[in-house]
């Protein structure tokens, strides 16, 4: 599995400013002259680079296309320009994302701005209520943020405006938010204090709103732009060996203008017919050449392989060096997509860091078959502004673990249903049966084979940003 989110590597879900290593930052050259046909070598090469490049933007697009496109399928939202909120939390049967947060229900924006800007409208929170809204656009960076950290809990309106808008800031609008993609994302999450408080969540959903600019300013509406005419999607296993990966890649850059930075590499990926005026097609590939793409498409996934054995399982590079703005990331493509690969669109680590437990005290993989504790001792909680949970997922499909009492995680808010230890802190029992009646209030079910955790931290506090304050060791038992 390359999913594993291996590590507690994938602890710390962003940094504002993540580390780049020469060794795994995919680099350029430009493009070979026109007149010189590619070598099979230079192929393999170019795919290899591109699938890295291509792999957030392709799985982002997968996700998108069920969210927003595909009214069969079980995980549709609605229809893009449209907030669509759901007062509840994600259990396993959602499965289009994976690593899916089940601590805060969600509302979903698909956004479309080829037409015109959209005025985003949050309404007041109550003060000790966390929320955010990330703003993702379609290279799967997180351009900006609203909410509790950032903007505070008094209510506040935003416009986000596409590449090609040069419009003023309208009256009333507090910031004006750009994407350098004409398509993106805005993942709303609100939290829920207990099941007795979905119909407040529910309330403070309605209040999040999407208005057309023209609408805002009560003016004539701009001409629509065309309708779009979707590719269907791979699916998360086409994704990672089928050449149409680049198919869908470059339907995706179609609303994606070159960037002055990536221009170099985008003629590169040219140069084999990768691209929005592109002319690759799978199936009309020569045996030798789709044998080339195929191996670049393999050493992709063999390169996030070694750099998640060398650099993320001993911990010296995390799932925060994974998130954030381009800037954060600085052309690290590989960091990139392995963002995508373990946990697509984590949040920046200001805003939540992700401490994996996939390993126990001794290095061993975790598994239902044994039984582990999760020791939190007294003083040592997670220390954070908002709260905190430890969620379990199934490998490898790094999905939620269906089990008899339909718990997930555990989170701080649960804390007083709890049952403490003599010395204050709280013991999480990790199994796959019932560790007793005595014991059940402080359960967590795991599946019979392959599992790992997550610990979400939002809001973190300075002692977690800054490693002084170290995640538990899950201990066999």
């Amino acid at each position: 599995m390359i999913r594993r989110l291996a590590v507690t590597a994938l602890a710390a879900a962003l940094f504002a400013a993540c580390s780049t290593s020469g060794s795994e930052q995919v680099t350029t050259s430009p493009p070979p002259p026109s007149a010189e046909p590619v070598s099979l070598q230079e192929a393999r090469a170019i795919a290899k680079e591109a699938y890295i490049y291509g792999f957030p933007l392709v799985d982002s697009y997968r996700i998108q296309y069920s969210y927003f496109v595909d009214k069969h399928d079980p995980d549709y939202r609605g229809g893009f320009n449209e907030v669509h909120s759901e007062a509840r939390l994600f259990t396993p049967e959602d499965k289009a994302v994976q690593t899916p947060n089940a601590d805060t229900p969600y509302s979903m924006l698909g956004v479309d701005l080829r037409t015109e800007p959209l005025v985003l409208t949050v309404p007041p929170i109550e003060q000790d209520r966390y929320y955010s809204l990330q703003f993702i656009d379609g290279y799967t960076y997180n351009v900006a943020y609203v909410g509790s950290r950032t903007t505070g809990n008094g209510g506040s309106r935003y416009l986000l405006a596409g590449p090609n808008w040069d419009g003023a800031k309208p009256e009333g609008i507090d910031e004006v938010l750009r994407f350098d993609t004409e398509l993106g994302s805005v993942i709303y999450r609100t939290q829920l204090f207990g099941p007795s408080d979905l119909e407040n969540v529910k309330k403070i959903q309605e209040g999040y709103q999407a208005t057309p600019l023209s609408v805002y300013l009560n003016q004539p509406s701009p001409p629509a732009a065309p309708p779009i005419d979707f590719m269907p999607p791979l699916s998360p296993e086409q994704e990672r060996t089928s050449p149409q990966f680049f198919e869908i890649l470059g339907f995706t850059l179609r609303t994606m203008p070159v960037l002055p930075r990536e221009k170099q590499m985008r003629e590169r990926f040219a140069s084999i017919g990768i691209g929005p005026d592109g002319d690759f097609e799978a199936d009309k590939l020569s045996p030798e050449m789709r044998a080339a793409v195929e191996g670049g498409m393999a050493d992709a996934w063999a390169e996030l392989d070694k750099l998640t054995k060398d650099k993320i399982e001993t911990g010296e590079v995390t799932s925060a060096d994974f998130f954030g703005t381009a800037t954060d990331l600085g052309g690290n493509y590989l960091y990139r997509m392995a963002g995508a690969v373990f946990g697509i669109f984590g949040n920046t680590a200001a805003e939540a860091l992700y401490p994996g437990l996939a390993v126990d005290s001794t290095g061993a993989p975790l598994t239902g078959a044994d039984n582990y504790i999760v020791k939190l001792p007294a003083g040592q909680l997670p220390p954070v502004n908002a709260f905190w949970s430890v969620t379990m997922y199934e490998m490898p499909q790094s999905l939620l673990v269906q089990n008899p009492i339909q718990r997930y995680l555990i989170n701080s808010t649960m804390l007083p249903s709890l049952t403490p230890d003599p010395d204050g802190g709280y013991t999480i029992y990790v199994q796959n049966q019932s560790p007793g009646p005595d014991k059940e209030a402080n359960w967590l079910p795991a599946p019979k084979g392959p599992f790992q955790m997550i610990m979400r931290l939002y809001w973190p506090k300075p002692d977690a940003l800054n490693g002084t304050w170290k995640p538990p060791h899950v201990v066999k038992t």
